[in-house]
């Protein structure tokens, strides 16, 4: 069946994945409804009044921005970027400050017999100190502190107020320099962030895929729950006519048997055919989420049918190989795993190393006394300190096995890549052969219809004229209801198959017009 192909472009909008997004979906015209012996591929049964009509498109993109296990995905992206914040907070400046009060008071017995012999004193301090590491390794301290201290005595009381700053550099020249090493922990978060986006993009592209799953499956069931419909009314009627011609004498009382026991089974697909669709249309639901216009009892009429148009262009296998080994979520995964353990590497590696600080440290104090009866004396002092300090395990034993097992990791994951990229390919090109295949499959079942048809109305005329017997009508056209379904299934098995081609190729929400944002 051929007809014009209808696209319709969707707006999305996802947090944290889908930023700006459409969904994509084709519109064919709906199949012709099926007669007795005629039509290809049979409208599905007329859905109730009131019924929620939904496209294709509109039924992925109600499951990406309602579905309850998606929602509970999209926020893992907005978790993994709190940890990068975590991991700037290592430069970010510390402040620190210090207020206190002191109070002294000190009694002393002389070895004669007169008055004990004491002394006071009230004191107050005040400093603020500022500190920060560098991607560098580097550590800059600095810090500024005021002091002022009131004595009181027998025979002289004296104010003391002294200042005291400080600079201090401290430079790692071995464990710990530079920004390999130090900026590790922020480039780790920030793969990992890249590493749940690519995670939500393929919980997305399975979603995607399994709504559309869900409602062709759904469109598969209402429409063989057509077909076994019409097969119904017609088994009846063949019966009808059956013991009409028995009456008439033209045909023997046996006939009936073979006509009563068609009703039957037709019946009995009818039964499961009608628990069939129960089933799709459940499932169908749970992914669009119950909610507002949609409940578990909604009737859905799916304006969306099943024909032989493709679902997007299927290009040469090298072509969509190529798109699965870059665009493939999973496969990007791995890389940046790869990535982390790269940098899992150089911090184990660094941690072989001594550590050897090279420090500077410049400082000074200001200071004042005021005596009683007496004058003030001022006073400054300056100092200067440099060196060199050092640390380092005489065996190193837990950091060599640590930077051992990450270099062993590094390798296994390394191998894990390759492997997957095989995966890929095999997955990819079978996905293709498939397509090819669904594609022969659709034309095969199309032939066996027709010719079944025909083959079905050369026995009822042979039955109409006494050369037939009730049986033979009923297998013939057993066997025309059997290639009505295998037809329908063989559309729909196309458009499946076109569709796991895309989510393996890695490009399935572009090709349903959603863009991903990275």
């Amino acid at each position: 069946m051929h007809s014009t192909l209808r696209n319709c472009i969707y707006a999305v909008s996802v947090v944290a994945l889908l930023a700006g997004r459409g969904v994509g979906a084709e519109n064919p015209p709906a199949p012709v409804a099926t007669a007795a012996a005629s039509s290809a591929v049979p409208a599905p049964a007329v859905p109730a009044a009131g019924a929620l009509k939904l496209s294709l498109g509109e039924a992925v993109l109600r499951a990406l921005e309602r579905n309850s296990s998606f929602r509970v995905d999209r926020l893992q992206p907005a978790i993994s970027q709190t940890y990068e914040q975590s991991a700037r907070a290592a430069f970010d400046p510390t402040l620190s400050a210090e207020v206190s009060v002191s109070h002294d008071r000190n009694e002393v017995s002389p070895h004669d017999d007169s008055d004990n012999t004491f002394s006071r004193g009230n004191g107050a301090a005040a400093g603020v100190g500022v500190s920060q590491l560098f991607p560098t390794g580097t550590t800059v301290e600095a810090s500024v502190e005021r002091a002022l201290t009131d004595t009181e005595a027998p025979l002289t009381d004296t104010r003391d107020r002294a200042s005291e700053y400080g600079l201090t550099v401290t430079q790692p020249l071995l464990r710990g320099a530079g920004t390999a090493v130090n900026l590790a922990a922020l480039r780790s978060a920030r793969i990992n962030t890249r590493v749940s986006k690519f995670e939500l993009r393929g919980v997305a592209e399975t979603l995607v895929a399994d709504v559309e799953t869900a409602y062709w499956n759904y469109i598969l069931a209402a429409d063989s729950l057509s077909i076994y419909s019409k097969s119904v009314e017609i088994a009846e009627k063949q019966i009808e006519e059956t013991r009409e011609r028995v009456r008439l004498g033209s045909l023997a009382e046996t006939e009936l048997a073979a006509a009563e026991a068609e009703v039957a089974k037709r019946q009995e697909d009818l039964i499961n055919a009608r628990g069939t669709l129960a089933t799709a249309r459940l499932k169908l639901v749970r992914y669009l989420n119950p909610g507002d216009s949609l409940t578990w009892n909604t009737a859905i009429d799916l304006t969306d049918k099943p024909d032989s148009a493709i679902l997007g262009e299927v290009k040469d296998v090298e072509a969509h190989v190529a798109s699965g080994l870059k665009n493939r979520a999973d496969l990007n995964q791995a890389r940046l795993q790869v990535e982390l353990g790269q940098i899992e590497v150089v911090q184990t590696r660094n941690g072989l190393l001594p550590r050897l600080d090279a420090f500077v440290r410049l400082g000074g104090s200001l200071y004042a006394d005021s005596f009683y009866l007496a004058t003030d004396r001022h006073g400054e002092t300056r100092d200067a300190e440099a060196g060199l300090r050092m640390e380092h395990s005489l065996f190193n034993r837990d950091e060599r096995a640590t930077h051992d097992r990450a270099t062993y990791s590094l390798e296994q994951t390394r191998s894990a890549l390759v492997n997957m990229e095989e995966l890929v390919q095999v997955d990819v090109r079978s996905a293709h052969v498939e397509v090819a295949r669904a594609a022969e499959q659709r034309k095969a079942t199309t032939a066996t219809r027709k010719l079944r048809e025909v083959a079905h109305r050369a026995e009822r005329e042979k039955f109409l004229v006494g050369k037939s017997t009730a049986l033979l009508v009923a297998q013939a056209w057993r066997d025309l209801l059997d290639s009505q379904i295998s037809e329908i299934e063989a559309v729909i098995a196309y458009r499946k198959a076109i569709l796991n081609l895309y989510r393996l190729d890695g490009t399935l929400l572009e090709q349903r017009g959603v863009s991903a944002q990275f």
